[in-house]
């Protein structure tokens, strides 16, 4: 075999090598991200129960079933919006909640579980998640004054802006657009509620 021959036959056995040792450490990479998803798949999903469980805690009246497990669901698919049912000892319903995103926010979306009475009044908001400025416009989870005046207003009889633009609701000094947007998205909360109001109740009462 001619020295150009041996020369080319090294050459292919380093590239057979190389793609050899490529494929091992891709299938490696591939097992353990497998793993780490299964080891930490779990415990994820147990905080996000236990956090749900704690806002449903604050938007909820006292109720004695377990809402996390009394799920309606409006609309289809991913686009659906579950609502959680909370029930007294004999079944009727109390209030429901659900969770309405604000796209508007200062620093980005706002998502806010809110709890409604029947006769579509709030029994509580809780902001669960959001990017906005410390010291500025996450006042929507420090100012509790500020979130408890969510409580028991309703689409009728309340000006749902914030005094800037004419309502009742306070804005933070510096940070009117942060409050702006959770008042709209309550406030398009409630207009879902006030049209789905029959078919949620009775759904619920299982008729």
């Amino acid at each position: 075999m001619s020295d150009s021959e041996n020369k080319q036959a090294g050459i292919s056995r380093e590239m057979v090598m190389m793609v050899v040792a490529l494929t091992l450490v891709t299938a490696i990479a591939a097992a353990l991200l497998g793993l780490t998803d299964q080891v930490t798949r779990e415990p994820i999903l147990e905080a996000q129960r236990a956090a749900l469980q704690r806002s449903l805690g604050q938007v909820l009246p006292a109720h004695t079933n377990v809402p996390m497990d009394d799920v309606i669901k409006l609309g289809e698919g991913d686009a659906s919006t579950p609502f959680y049912v909370a029930r007294d000892a004999n079944g009727v319903v109390l209030a429901l909640a659900w969770e309405v995103v604000a796209p508007d926010g200062y620093s980005g979306s706002i998502r806010i579980l809110m709890g409604v009475l029947p006769d579509g009044s709030l029994h509580a908001v809780c902001i669960t998640d959001h990017r906005e400025t410390p010291g500025l416009g996450d006042g929507i989870t420090r100012n509790r004054k500020w979130i408890d005046f969510f409580t028991g207003k309703s689409l009728a009889g309340t000006h749902w802006a914030v005094k800037k633009d004419g309502g009742e609701f306070d804005q933070f000094t510096g940070a009117t657009i942060t409050p702006r947007a959770v008042v709209k998205a309550v406030h398009r909360g409630l207009g879902l509620f006030a049209a789905q109001r029959d078919a949620l109740l009775a759904r619920a009462a299982g008729k």
